[in-house]
């Protein structure tokens, strides 16, 4: 049975667990345990999905179609290890699951509370799969003191009562704040921190203390003082250029170490940090500079692009080059001439996206790329954009455009060269859809299989014509206008087994144009990047002139 470390945010700042919780994981399994990170989120939201990405940044997608909070992301790129649908929970998932039993009879007639229905649903949820691994790594959203996030902290109170003792321990993540004006560390944010965790019967084992300064001793002995921790377990987070530096600072400062002092685990293996060594000397030793622009439209909030800068630190990792993210909003040259913007990047990345908003601009900076021969990579909506883009100054459909867009006026101004996608396979069973279903969970998602073409570029990227990859959409290039668009020179060069749905567009004449329906991002680790990423980044140091 796994052992679980509940990972909770203190009163001033919650900033960080998450890259705590997943640099965590990443050292246990340095040191040879097998891990699972899970996240239990306090908001009312049933399905992240149907979230603006200016509310709660991007949303990650797992393998088996969950719609999830984004520090799943930083899970996976840490660990390696796949999340899955049951490594996440909201408030409003166990609400909606309490009234569903509720309304079935499974409670008798019973009235219904959050202690003990909610917080036992919250409990069945922390057991599953706990005998697939020797550490449970369990993340609490928000920060302690919060009305929503209570039903979670009562839970995981009582899960470690439930469990013999030595199996659970709490780790809490805290601010110390640093008032230039005295030249001093403030402990009291941490202390009242504890303390309202301590009201709700949960004592910390360890303490992760974000600094922007080195904590002096007489500090850490204060704190470990007042909150009852041991002061070797009084855990300093400095910040750090960059987030993949967290295991091997957190090692050296000696979270791993507390961590399984607090279990009582010893002795412990030690660790292999080889693979965080080489990601620090790829980040921080590399032969030059290449600029990417990402033209998106939610700019203005760089967590709901957050998969596809990682993905491309990991290209260029993998290539020794800094890879610098210029943040384009798509609206500015909607109705302009894209050149201005777009001049003297040595790549263009068009993310995903949803409605017709920036979607003009998206169109262009496609079609700069494809006449300036820039390396292009569009990921879903900028595969469209991309498709559109072809169809109207290739093939000659000058009203080509996608049917989202009418659909969100309610009229008809487009030919639909992209349509609502009505029906697919999933597995052995078909799945269909209508325009007027609800919007959460009724996307193509999760993993799906694709067949690439032998002598494509994407079959050379890949080393591979059979690849698997995780969707997230509901709207699909048409096939119908294949013909006309391959004679054009864009070829269709991968597509789902049955033959039936665009997988990935690629142009014949360019050096690196690239279009894929799917989300390559959510799949790129620092220490196994992505096959498109790395290509992509290879072609902007190509374009670059470095090479």
């Amino acid at each position: 049975m796994a052992r679980y470390i509940f990972i909770t945010g203190g009163v001033v700042s919650s900033l960080g667990k998450g890259l705590a919780s997943a640099a965590l994981g990443a050292l246990l399994q340095a040191r040879g345990y097998t891990v699972r990170l899970r996240k239990l989120d306090p908001y009312l939201n049933v399905d992240p999905g149907t979230m603006s990405p200016f509310e709660h940044g991007e949303v990650f997608v797992t393998d088996d179609g969950a719609e999830t909070d984004l520090d799943l992301g930083h899970y996976e790129r840490f660990t390696g290890v796949p999340a899955r649908m049951t490594d996440s929970v909201s408030s409003g998932r166990v609400y909606s699951n309490v009234l569903e039993k509720e309304r079935r009879g499974d409670y008798l007639g019973k009235t219904i509370q959050v202690v003990p229905h909610v917080t036992n649903e919250i409990k069945d949820f922390l057991h599953v799969g706990d005998d697939e691994v020797d550490f449970m790594l369990c993340e609490i959203g928000g920060t302690v003191g919060d009305i929503e996030g209570l039903p979670f902290f009562e839970a995981i109170r009582q899960f470690s009562h439930d469990k013999p003792r030595g199996e659970c321990i709490f780790m809490h993540l805290t601010l110390l704040p640093y008032l230039a004006a005295s030249g001093e560390l403030k402990t009291k944010p941490t202390q009242h921190s504890v303390k309202e965790l301590q009201s709700i019967g949960i004592a910390p084992d360890v303490l992760v203390c974000r600094s922007e300064q080195p904590i002096p001793d007489k500090e850490r002995q204060k704190i470990a003082l007042f909150c009852n921790v041991r002061k070797e377990h009084v855990v300093a987070a400095y910040d750090l250029k960059s987030i993949y530096e967290a295991p091997l600072a957190y090692h050296r400062e000696g979270l791993d170490q507390a961590v399984l002092d607090a279990f009582g685990i010893a002795p412990a293996p030690r660790p292999d940090l080889s693979v965080w060594e080489d990601v620090n000397d790829r980040i921080h030793n590399t032969d030059g500079q290449v600029n990417v622009a990402v033209v998106g439209k939610y700019t203005q909030l760089e967590d709901a692009y957050k998969s596809f800068k990682e993905a491309l630190t990991h290209g260029g990792m993998a290539n020794r080059v800094k890879v610098k993210v210029s943040w384009v909003d798509a609206e500015v040259f909607d109705k302009e001439d894209a050149a201005p913007y777009l001049e003297g990047y040595d790549a263009i990345l068009v993310p995903g996206g949803f409605g017709e908003r920036g979607t003009e601009g998206k169109i262009k900076a496609a079609q700069y790329a494809r006449e300036h021969k820039i390396p292009y990579f569009g990921i879903c909506l900028g595969m469209q954009m991309a498709v559109i883009e072809a169809a109207r100054n290739k093939a000659g459909i000058a009203d080509a455009g996608s049917e989202e867009f009418d659909h969100e006026t309610g009229k008809t101004r487009f030919e639909p060269v992209v349509y609502h996608l009505k029906e697919w396979v999933q597995g052995n069973a078909k799945v269909t859809r209508k325009a007027t279903d609800a919007k959460g969970g009724t996307m193509r998602l999760g993993s799906y299989n694709a067949s690439l073409n032998e002598g494509s570029k994407v079959a050379e990227v890949y080393g591979s014509t059979s690849i698997e990859e995780r969707h997230r959409h509901r709207y699909e290039v048409d096939i119908k206008y294949r013909e006309q668009l391959e004679a054009c020179g864009l070829r269709f060069s991968g597509m789902s087994p049955d033959g039936r749905l665009p997988e990935i567009v690629e142009w014949e004449d360019h050096p690196w144009f690239i279009g894929v329906q799917f989300h390559p991002e959510l799949k790129s680790k620092p220490f196994d990047p992505h096959p498109l990423f790395r290509d992509f980044v290879r072609a902007a140091k190509e374009n670059s002139r470095l090479v």
